[in-house]
């Protein structure tokens, strides 16, 4: 399966992530929703909040030109939020998935799919766990 099918039928198709991304650890996209325009810049800071997230606690996480209030960082993941939006971010050894929730959308539904594919991919063995 390509990686954009894993953004379009296993995060989108859902009806639980309204936008999804995948990025390679140098900030570089592998597959992208078409609406959903993260830069390399925003990939790059997201990927170093995981060694540290002070940054983001401070001043938000930025992504797609929108400033996210980061929320909290269990095990491999990022949580931020805008509104009634958000953002649920997983680290594998290769890979970030980003997944973002809409209004109407809940947080926890989103959170639960983006780290299942994270979770599944390295069950697979495609990519590996991060460890912090």
């Amino acid at each position: 399966m390509s990686w954009q099918a894993y953004v379009d039928n296993n995060l989108v198709a859902t009806g639980k992530v309204a936008k999804a991304a995948i990025f390679g650890l140098d900030g570089n996209p592998w597959a992208t929703s078409p609406d959903f325009s993260i830069t390399n810049e925003e990939a790059k800071k997201l990927i170093a909040a995981f060694d540290g997230v002070d940054e983001i606690a401070a001043n938000g996480l930025h992504l797609t030109g929108t400033k996210f209030v980061f929320l909290r960082n269990p095990d491999n993941s990022i949580y931020a939020r805008h509104g009634a939006t958000g953002i649920t971010a997983v680290k594998t050894g290769q890979c970030v998935i980003i997944g973002y929730y809409a209004d109407g959308q809940q947080g926890g539904d989103c959170n639960q799919v983006v780290e299942n594919l994270g979770n599944y991919l390295v069950s697979v063995g495609y990519v590996q766990m991060y460890h912090k």
